[in-house]
């Protein structure tokens, strides 16, 4: 996030888990905050390709609003991880 704010909350447990549909809450609590470019950029690192599975997602969303899974979800490594399978 370029600018420090707040975090708001964004409660998720108990929501569809559907991650567009936790996209979606995340980018609306975002936006009702003032933080209109801070849910562009959210959406853009998840939807961008740069992000391979449905925890590097919700980690991302976690950097974003403040969830009941904040700090639980490690943040992805700058460093490319391996995910080639030995054959």
């Amino acid at each position: 996030m370029e600018q420090e704010h707040k975090k708001p909350s964004c409660p998720i447990v108990g929501q569809n888990g559907n991650i567009f549909n936790l996209i979606g809450l995340a980018s609306r609590t975002l936006r009702q905050n003032g933080m209109t470019a801070e849910a562009k950029e959210m959406q853009n690192r998840i939807m961008g390709g740069d992000c391979h599975s449905y925890e590097e997602a919700l980690g991302i969303i976690s950097e974003y609003v403040e969830t009941e899974l904040s700090g639980s979800i490690p943040t992805k490594n700058k460093n490319k991880e391996d995910h080639t399978h030995e054959r």
